[in-house]
Order: structure tokens, then C-alpha cells, then sequence
């Protein structure tokens, strides 16, 4: 998806964007927010919150709602469905199911044009099915 930038690219907003885009684990902003200070020590959470909310209007970033939990981030905007652990909180992406079901089929089956998707599965990962303990 690209991004309507319509708000200047600051040092702050890019390094919290290059941080996001080098994990797979969809972090919350608390979690992002300690990785973004051992860079920028004297940023603040607020300015971390504010910032991905914004790269996420903008379309740079994913927003993950997580039922009863804080969002999540996810710093890949290819299109890819997720699925959560409702017991660990862990959170995946599911790529193979955005590539066998496309929004192409949607707009043939109902006409829609889709311009975007947001669709999540929960259950329990492996670890958790076994209880074991998520690192």
C-alpha cells in the first residue's frame, strides 16, 4: 500500500518506522518504545504512541486491533492476514491464506472494489497447545 504523505518524515517518526520494520513479532507501542530509546534516549512513549498512529493513517504501517488487549503494530503493509493466541498474546502472520483467497475473488463474487482487509484468526499457538511457555 503506499502512503499519502502529507506529514513531514521526522528523524523521531523514521527511526520508530525502521525499528517496527525489523521484527516479525507485531510489538505493542511499550514494547516498541524501548527498542526506539536505546536510539533516541530521550523520546517519549507519548511521542511513540502518536507516531505509529500516524504511520498507521498513513498507511506505512499495519494496526492490529487485538481483542482485550493494547494494538499491535506490524511493520508489513504487503497484504497478509494474522492469527493470535488468545492464551500468550503471541501474534503471526499468515501469508499463505492472503495468496489463496484474494480480494480479486471478492470483487467478482460481490462487485466491491476493495481497497483494503483486515481479517484475523485466534486460537492457541503449538507452544501453548503443548503449555509450554512462549519465550
Amino acid at each position: 500500500m503506499s502512503s499519502q504523505k502529507c506529514q513531514r518524515q521526522t528523524k523521531q517518526r523514521q527511526i520508530i518506522l525502521d525499528e517496527l520494520r525489523k521484527l516479525t513479532t507485531h510489538p505493542h507501542a511499550s514494547a516498541l518504545y524501548e527498542l526506539v530509546r536505546k536510539r533516541l534516549p530521550k523520546i517519549s512513549l507519548g511521542t511513540v504512541y502518536r507516531n505509529l498512529e500516524l504511520l498507521a493513517e498513513t498507511g506505512d504501517i499495519q494496526k492490529i486491533p487485538v481483542s482485550s488487549t493494547q494494538a499491535r503494530y506490524d511493520g508489513n503493509t504487503h497484504p497478509h492476514y494474522h492469527v493470535h493466541c488468545l492464551r500468550c498474546d503471541k501474534i503471526d502472520d499468515v501469508e499463505e491464506f492472503a495468496k489463496s483467497i484474494g480480494v480479486k475473488d471478492l470483487k467478482k463474487l460481490k462487485g466491491y472494489d476493495i481497497i483494503n482487509c483486515h481479517m484475523q484468526f485466534e486460537g492457541l499457538c503449538p507452544r501453548c497447545q503443548k503449555g509450554e511457555k512462549n519465550a
